[in-house]
């Protein structure tokens, strides 16, 4: 496992640092060993090419991001607290990285094929956990048991994604985290069966 190695997290944060603050295509690999202070061919013991280092800082840094989410929510009994849980712990993660945040929301929008499907593959884990949630507001009678899980969760996750998106366009001027209560509040009352 390459992940083992001794190098491989210093090489994988120098990349979100550099590749947060050059954008992906001015990011040479040169400049992510010089940040991370290793030669430019230790790079290549660990990785094939630039593209590898960017599917390897999202896989590394988002099975990091979800494992959190699965720690925070499995203390929760009702799935709505679950979902309030998932979205302050999804703000809060790249609240705390902004660096993370530029690398997740923007550079990670390239339109190579293989690229996407190695995101989309990390990303099922995730939508799996969203998924489970709105599973069990079903099942505990808290949502609407009508709900066509696949849509729903397109919509859980767009929203937060395109919440953080426009705050990092924003130049991340205010709090991210403040806005989770509203987002929740939101999305909440939409599956949530309103008893008389």
């Amino acid at each position: 496992m390459k992940n083992q190695k001794p190098k491989y997290r210093q090489i994988i944060d120098a990349a979100v640092e550099v590749i947060a603050e050059n954008g992906y295509y001015n990011s040479q690999v040169s400049k992510i060993a010089k940040r991370a202070g290793v030669a430019d061919g230790t790079i290549y013991l660990y990785f094939e090419n630039k593209e590898d280092i960017l599917i390897s800082v999202f896989q590394e840094k988002m099975g990091q991001f979800i494992e959190r989410i699965e720690n925070v929510i499995v203390d929760q009994e009702s799935a709505d607290d679950k979902l309030s849980a998932l979205i302050k712990m999804h703000f809060r993660q790249l609240a705390e990285d902004p660096d993370l945040a530029i690398v997740t929301q923007l550079e990670l929008r390239q339109s190579k094929k293989m690229l996407r499907l190695k995101i989309n593959e990390v990303l099922k884990r995730y939508l799996t956990v969203v998924d489970n949630i709105l599973k069990d507001g079903m099942d505990q009678g808290i949502f609407h048991d009508h709900l066509n899980v696949k849509l729903v969760r397109q919509m859980i996750f767009g929203t937060l994604d395109e919440v953080v998106t426009n705050w990092v366009m924003k130049e991340q001027k205010y709090n991210l985290v403040d806005q989770a209560e509203e987002v929740h509040f939101v999305i909440s009352n939409g599956l949530k069966i309103h008893h008389q």
